[in-house]
């Protein structure tokens, strides 16, 4: 398995790319700069922040206090529905800098000035409110009132004098009743008027850089995976302390998602399409596009993993593969010009070659259908994830005894991902009227396909270049028994040819389980009355709408109310919630599944998975040793 994160490692030949953008902030001197990474869902972004922030850390020296910069993570998705967005990166600032200050014993006071600025922007935000009580004169007495008093220059624009005399007193007598640390922030105060106040909160920022004598890097990562609400927050946030001298700021983001948000910020209001990249574009001074993937990067790419994993499965030594890397990498750099053939993969790989040729085969043969397939087009995450699911097909189907051959996994999966759902269709039809388990049209397409004779589609679902190609690889399925595999592709139920269709009663089934957040007995009796085709097709769409919510546990309980009223259900979900991210593996998931055969597999992996929830790690570890 691959786990699904950034990686430290440049797999991918980004480095010229993370080159360019060290040195944009290497070379800025003191003058401030704002580079946007942008790309697609799962296109590299966080690897290529990763490969920067290394490219700068070593010019850090944890040891030396003259190091110039102080360099800090913030991922606003981390803080989505906890905290304010905008008040979350101002507090990360300001406590890396207290912490860099305190650290260097110098310039302490500096730093602890600007914190407390940041808590007088954030007494203000949550004053606001009491503004409006101002307003219309019903401003009491309480802590609200001394918070409205961090604020007190909003009050000079009332133009009722009197209201204005009764609201600043009730804010004095309040004052009184504040926390000390509260009082101290407030007394503190050198500026009389929220736009002074910020003006202030940005010369400390500089001021306080400067005397430290660094460049401040921030790198904002997962934009594109917020809510709009937080991504636009973060930005505003940002705003305030952008184009300060020594500051850097190295933004991940999809563009599309951030137009997408700015819009979602102005509903209702007419903006056009210019507004919202003037938007964008104020925020960013220098865009850098995550490369495109072409062949050779993905062959490269595919052979890397599949041979880390012939380490750990003992087929390749550890030192052979790292020196294998170490060629691709080098080759990578220079595939402008010749490309990667599966010749230089073997001299990659000597003396060791033979041990890994079925998986070089299979990199070589994938390369050029995913990356012109449009269903994943060379995209990283959707590449490993190809290959963990893959993984855990065979491994679901060793666990069953089934009889299965690698490469024709790695074909039938790649039609299954690329083809139109009336293409597969065809074929899971041909494979259930067949006592055989063979698709019987395979025998004449994949003959012309070897002897390169013109392409004639056995059925029109069948037309385009993706089928043409996909026939010519390795290893025919022409007379072999594609049950086993199918059994465990989209649809167990292979003898209905319309296999994404529901009846009426389940149109029905699937509305309610769409809407239930939690387990019901009459939702599992409903499905034990249809039929293992039509649940299967339930939990495909209950499968596909925890993709889009990154699987909140309702999702997840929705897919468990398929596999309680058909077990066999869950050797399609398992494949699934091994997408669920580590943070979403709660501990109120495991007492539903740890009584659930197929789910066995699934529960070792996120015990052993760093990235799982910690609380939920030491749930299942504390199980594994009451059992034993």
């Amino acid at each position: 398995m691959w786990h699904d994160i950034e990686a430290k490692v440049d797999l991918l030949n980004f480095g010229l790319v993370a080159n360019a953008a060290t040195n944009l902030i290497k070379d800025a001197g003191d003058m401030p700069v704002t580079i946007g990474i942008s790309g697609g869902w799962g296109a590299g972004k966080s690897t290529l922040v990763k490969l920067v922030q290394a490219q700068l850390e070593q010019s850090t020296k944890k040891d030396d206090e003259n190091s110039p910069y102080i360099l800090m993570e913030f991922n606003a998705w981390l803080y989505q529905g906890y905290e304010d967005a905008r008040q979350a990166l101002l507090q990360a600032v300001s406590d890396r800098l207290v912490e860099e200050a305190t650290k260097r014993k110098t310039f302490v006071d500096k730093a602890m000035d600007f914190a407390k600025r940041v808590k007088l922007l954030k007494v203000g935000r949550i004053a606001a409110p009491v503004v409006a009580h101002v307003a219309v004169g019903t401003l009491g007495a309480g802590p609200l009132g001394a918070l409205f008093g961090a604020v007190s220059g909003l009050v000079q624009g009332f133009a009722d004098e009197n209201r204005r005399a009764e609201s600043l007193k009730a804010v004095q007598e309040a004052y009184a009743e504040l926390s000390p640390e509260l009082k101290e922030v407030i007394g503190e105060k050198k500026d009389a008027s929220l736009p002074k106040e910020i003006e202030g909160l940005r010369q400390a920022f500089a001021d306080l850089l400067e005397k430290l004598n660094v460049r401040l890097v921030v790198f904002v990562d997962d934009l594109d995976r917020c809510l709009p609400t937080t991504a636009i927050g973060t930005l505003e946030a940002m705003r305030l302390l952008l184009h300060v001298p020594r500051t850097a700021f190295l933004i991940a983001a999809d563009e599309s998602m951030i137009r997408g948000a700015v819009r979602a910020h102005f509903k209702g209001v007419e903006i056009e399409e210019g507004l919202v990249t003037s938007y964008f574009d104020k925020l960013i001074q220098i865009p850098l596009r995550v490369p495109r993937l072409g062949i050779s990067e993905v062959k490269a790419y595919l052979a890397l993993l599949l041979t880390d994993l012939a380490v750990r499965k003992g087929k390749l030594s550890r030192e052979a593969q790292s020196a294998g890397q170490a060629e691709v990498l080098k080759l990578l750099k220079k595939s402008w010009s010749k490309g990667i053939s599966r010749e230089l993969l073997d001299q990659a790989f000597k003396p060791e070659e033979a041990a890994v040729a079925k998986e070089l085969d299979i990199a070589d043969q994938l390369a050029p259908l995913l990356v012109t397939s449009a269903e994943i087009a060379g995209n990283p995450r959707l590449i490993k994830r190809f290959l963990n699911n893959i993984m855990i097909r065979l491994t679901i189907a060793e666990e069953m005894e089934m009889p299965l051959a690698l490469e024709a996994l790695v074909k039938v999966q790649l039609f299954e991902r690329c083809a139109s759902s009336a293409a597969f269709e065809f074929l899971t039809k041909s494979v259930a009227e067949n006592p055989d388990g063979n698709a019987e049209f395979l025998n004449a397409v994949e003959d012309a396909a070897q002897k390169a004779e013109k392409y004639e589609p056995p059925h029109p679902s069948w037309t385009g270049p993706f089928y043409e190609q996909w026939l010519k690889l390795a290893p025919r399925l022409a007379g072999k028994n594609l049950q086993p595999i199918l059994h465990l592709s989209r649809d167990r139920s292979l003898g209905l040819a319309a296999y994404d269709e529901l009846s009426a009663q389940a149109k029905k089934v699937l509305e309610a389980i769409m809407e239930a957040t939690e387990r019901s007995a009459l939702l599992v009796n409903q499905l034990k009355a249809l039929g293992e085709g039509d649940v299967s097709r339930i939990l495909n769409r209950a499968i596909r709408k925890g993709r889009e919510n990154q699987w909140e546990f309702e999702d997840i309980v929705r897919c468990l109310h398929c596999t309680e009223s058909h077990p066999a259900m869950g050797l399609q979900l398992a494949p699934a919630l091994y997408e669920v991210p580590g943070n979403k593996r709660s501990v109120a998931l495991i007492p539903l599944l740890k009584s659930l055969p197929w789910a066995a597999a699934l529960l070792r992996d996120w015990e052993d998975d760093p990235e799982t929830d910690e609380k939920a790690r030491k749930y299942l570890q504390k199980q594994k040793k009451e059992v034993k």
